[in-house]
């Protein structure tokens, strides 16, 4: 079962969001924070797996709240599920830790693969935000970048674009008619070849590299 604690200050929006998730058969809704300081302290006592952050909340806001989380129990991951998608909020969230960050209006499928991806080590981000991070790496100066371990296959590049667009596995793998499985293999070599740990890291690289 994946362990998800749910971090939200509207209480009738976490009562919605624990009725969703409670209905999967291979999820468990194990606590509620109503700010991210109970967000803090719940992630120590009840060992979720899956954090869902709300960003803007009383009393420690959601980027504080993911930072300390990451720092005391790393092997938590953090998604941001939040209302807002402008830069300061994108960026404080990815920089405190977040492995995903969608929007509340996403739809409940893309939700769930998000929940299961996070627990994989994989993000998920809307394609909006994933836009932003490329174009604020593209605006930072940086020096020439260290060549590719070994070079990116034709395949491997049409799985990066798409990634670091956002996609999921699933997407990807509709997109180039390969199956998920397949595609999982290309997103591991092609995060090995450009020396990233998760995907949002081998999007910046690739596009340090020229490759998007």
């Amino acid at each position: 079962m994946i362990r998800v604690l749910l971090a939200d200050d509207q209480r009738l929006f976490r009562e919605a969001l624990a009725m969703l998730l409670s209905v999967q058969d291979d999820i468990q809704v194990v606590g509620e924070a109503a700010d991210g300081a109970q967000a803090v302290e719940l992630a120590g006592r009840a060992s979720p797996d899956v954090v869902l952050m709300d960003l803007r909340m009383p009393v420690m806001d959601g980027p504080t709240a993911t930072r300390h989380i990451r720092t005391n129990h790393p092997r938590v991951q953090v998604i941001a599920l939040t209302t807002f998608d402008d830069d300061a909020d994108v960026f404080s969230a990815i920089r405190a830790g977040a492995i995903g960050y969608l929007l509340k209006d996403a739809s409940s499928e893309r939700l769930m693969e998000a929940v299961r991806a996070a627990v994989r080590g994989e993000s998920v981000l809307e394609p909006g935000v994933a836009a932003k991070l490329v174009l604020r790496v593209a605006q930072l100066p940086t020096p020439a970048p260290d060549p590719l371990i070994a070079p990116l296959s034709g395949r491997e590049l049409d799985v990066v674009r798409l990634l670091a667009g956002g996609r999921s596995n699933r997407e990807i793998a509709a997109a180039l008619f390969l199956a998920e499985g397949t595609v999982k293999n290309h997103v591991t070599s092609a995060l090995s070849k450009l020396g990233a740990r998760d995907r949002t890291q081998a999007a910046l690289r690739a596009r340090e590299l020229g490759l998007l």
